[in-house]
């Protein structure tokens, strides 16, 4: 599989640009602490259920110490979402907003954690990608498995769906 010719979705697009303002450019470079830095967000590892505060200029992201340093990864970029992206408490919110954030943020997981300006490190025709993913971009192999279906069932749809030259031309 290639990811050529592969469109992006707007989140992906705002996450390519986000990291590039900060030099993130390749596999390594994504790290918590920085970003947590270059953003002024204090990051706190405790044994405590993860989750994020916003009091005033004042933000933070807690993460719960007892999950492996994988999912440790996910959930930061998870709470991150939540910093930079979505407003208001969620627990005053109507439930159907509140779960538009949860999905908007499991995407944003999806996204900051492969960024797509990161694709062409990956080398889709071995077979042992997902390992090789995981290596790379230091998360989970669910993580990494869901990625690369959403990037195969893109590819799909778009080459199903794109019209042909043929519907253009006149008879």
């Amino acid at each position: 599989m290639s990811y050529t010719k592969y469109s992006t979705t707007i989140l992906e697009d705002w996450i390519t640009t986000f990291y590039l303002r900060m030099g993130i450019k390749e596999p390594a470079d994504i790290s918590e602490d920085y970003i947590a830095k270059k953003n002024e967000i204090y990051i706190k590892r405790a044994n405590i259920p993860s989750r994020y505060d916003v009091v005033g200029r004042f933000r933070s992201i807690t993460i719960d110490i007892r999950k492996d340093k994988l999912s440790q990864k996910e959930i930061f970029f998870h709470e991150l979402c939540h910093i930079l992206r979505h407003s208001g408490r969620q627990g005053m919110m109507p439930e159907a907003f509140r779960q538009l954030q949860e999905w908007d943020s499991c995407n944003f997981v999806k996204y900051a954690a492969i960024p797509n300006h990161m694709l062409h490190f990956i080398d889709f025709n071995e077979p042992f990608v997902i390992e090789q993913m995981v290596k790379m971009f230091k998360v989970t192999p669910e993580l990494c498995e869901k990625r690369l279906i959403q990037i195969q069932k893109k590819k799909f749809f778009e080459q199903c769906h794109t019209p042909s030259v043929k519907h253009f031309q006149k008879a």
